[in-house]
């Protein structure tokens, strides 16, 4: 007979436990606490609580600073709200891991979603309980607020140390362009190599510092300066002259306008380190900064211009613009737009006889306001058009660069001249796509691949560029079984299924290709 007041076993014991979902966030794969060590403290949670975790959110190498990329979050305040959920509560290590949301208000938001479906949220980790009472209210309102602040002064921490960074002459990201050349140097200052486009660093300690580039390049840069300050050509005539010389620029294409001024405004061909013209802090809207917010070191690395060669070449450039009144730039504006339909910075530097889309900028604060001055009001980013082409004209390059990488291991190669498909060794295949990156209203980055299943090749190498698309940023490499879509839309985080297959490089191919030599046994 059970005794008075005891529960009996069996059914009655297992009704009373709780069915829950637990969530759990890291920033980065090097964070301290690991969504493993999370999920450890939330299971002693649960079993000290006769609770069941019956489906696991999970969102690895994920910023909390807000819902986008945070697949995980997403899901479950979806599953909730549609009713899919099968649980009664979630239960989350901390207020920090539900999110570092700059507004507190929108932590409570989504904590709000799931109390009016129904679902409880409990933080395992913290001093309080999340019972709704006036205590624990202001206790989890602090502690999102401090989530926040800890994001704010992490930030700063983090832009403090990359000034420093700057300020010694280390290079934070970019391509060298035409003529320099990235180094990587050790911790004692060492050169270790040369890093080739899109190679980036591995060790932590190490650095990229610029330096000059091969020679002839380099005569090409003072070649380029020397033409416009002394005999007054202007950059287009420039760009025809090496274009006749079958010079290409770095990325090798033909040189234009735009890419003849951009060697002929940037600092760094003096040697000059600058940094934070654009900002984007705490993953919020990105910004252009005034000049009297970036960071700089003059100086930093070997300059391969002179510094009073570099100066005239920019009295002529301003002198352009300052010579015209607003009405006058604006004129030219217009029958530039007049003539093109469409405005954009890169229409605007390959016009001939107009001032720099930085030079409309400057003088009327933005060129959206410029546009808006002249009765050009852009629906949609018409610099898709020019994009293209230019990735029409990188594919080749791409794909020749990895032709390349593929016979240097020792690699057979057969490449089909009409369709770009590769063949390795004779044993599989391989074609090759470029993502276009196209930056949202918010900021975030959309690569869109546009998938070849037609001719179904065992590999599809998938190449995303930068922001501006003018270089690989990384690589996925998609086997046919795993590639059914003729459309592949990529953000900058897409969980394990997809960021399985990235890669920073196509090392990982080339040792696929390397021929292995095998050794008869008798």
């Amino acid at each position: 007979m059970a005794e008075w007041g005891r529960p009996t076993e069996g059914n009655t014991e297992r009704a009373k436990r709780i069915r829950a979902a637990e969530y759990v966030r890291m920033s980065t794969e090097h964070q301290q606490y690991s969504t493993e060590n999370q999920a450890d403290a939330i299971r002693r949670y649960a079993a000290a609580h006769a609770i069941d975790i019956v489906k696991t959110y999970a969102d690895e190498g994920k910023s909390g600073l807000r819902i986008e990329g945070r697949n995980g979050l997403k899901l479950l305040l979806d599953d909730i709200v549609t009713g899919r959920a099968d649980f009664e509560t979630v239960l989350v290590y901390d207020v920090s891991r539900w999110g570092r949301f700059q507004d507190a208000d929108e932590s409570a938001y989504y904590e709000y979603i799931c109390r009016r479906a129904g679902i409880a949220i409990l933080y395992c980790a913290e001093q309080f309980p999340n019972d709704g009472s006036p205590m624990s209210t202001v206790m989890k309102g602090l502690k999102r607020a401090m989530a926040g602040e800890y994001s704010r002064e992490l930030s700063t921490k983090v832009f403090a140390g990359q000034r420093r960074l700057i300020e010694h002459g280390y290079r934070q990201g970019g391509p060298a362009g035409f003529g320099l050349r990235r180094v990587l140097i050790d911790q004692a200052g060492s050169i270790k190599g040369e890093l080739n486009r899109g190679e980036q660093k591995s060790i932590h300690t190490d650095r990229v510092v610029l330096r000059p580039g091969p020679e002839p390049e380099i005569a090409v840069i003072a070649q380029i300066y020397r033409t416009f300050v002394a005999t007054g050509k202007t950059e287009r005539q420039i760009a025809d002259e090496l274009n006749a010389q079958a010079i290409p620029t770095d990325l090798g294409r033909p040189w234009t306008r735009g890419t003849v001024h951009q060697v002929l405004i940037n600092e760094k061909y003096i040697g000059n380190n600058v940094w934070n013209r654009m900002s984007f802090k705490l993953k919020q809207k990105r910004i252009r900064n005034e000049p009297s917010a970036w960071i700089r070191a003059d100086g930093a690395f070997p300059g391969i211009i002179d510094r009073n060669l570099y100066d005239a070449a920019q009295s002529i450039i301003q002198a352009r613009s300052f010579r015209l009144s607003d009405e006058e730039m604006l004129a030219g504006l217009r029958g530039l737009f007049e003539a093109c339909g469409t405005l954009s910075g890169i229409v605007i530097d390959e016009a001939e006889g107009l001032p720099s889309s930085s030079s409309y900028r400057s003088r009327f604060g933005s060129l959206l306001r410029a546009y808006g001055l002249v009765g050009y009001s852009p629906r949609r980013d018409y610099r898709y058009i020019e994009i293209n082409r230019a990735l029409r004209r990188l594919h080749p390059t791409i794909v020749a660069d990895i032709v390349n990488g593929l016979t240097s291991v020792g690699a057979v190669v057969a490449q089909n001249v009409e369709t770009d498909m590769i063949t390795v060794n004779g044993e599989f295949s391989a074609s090759v796509v470029i993502g276009r990156c196209r930056q949202l209203p918010s900021g975030t980055l959309r690569w869109r691949l546009r998938l070849d299943t037609g001719r179904r090749p065992d590999i599809t190498v998938a190449v995303r560029l930068d922001a501006q698309n003018r270089h690989p940023v990384d690589f996925y490499l998609l086997p046919r079984i795993d590639v059914a879509a003729l459309q592949l839309n990529l953000a900058e985080d897409n969980g394990l299924g997809l960021d399985g297959y990235r890669f920073d490089s196509l090392d990982i191919l080339y040792d696929l290709a390397t021929p292995t030599r095998l050794t008869e046994v008798a």
